[in-house]
């Protein structure tokens, strides 16, 4: 029976989590340089939303 290459395992580990950072990264500076973020939900600066105000037709609830 063949004993594991625990070497050859630790080197792909560490070759995939290289990958992934360098993945990361880029996708962050592609974001950067696109403006703002692609999915919405962020604001950029921390700017919040104004909060939402009931119509005059709609009474105010407690």
């Amino acid at each position: 029976m063949a004993t594991p290459n625990y070497g050859y395992e630790k080197r792909q580990k560490e070759l995939a989590k290289k990958r992934k950072k360098e993945e990361k990264l880029k996708s962050k500076a592609e974001r950067k340089l696109g403006g703002g973020p692609e999915d919405g939900a962020e604001q950029p600066d921390g700017e919040m939303s104004e909060p939402e105000t009931p119509s005059p037709d709609q009474p105010a609830q407690p």
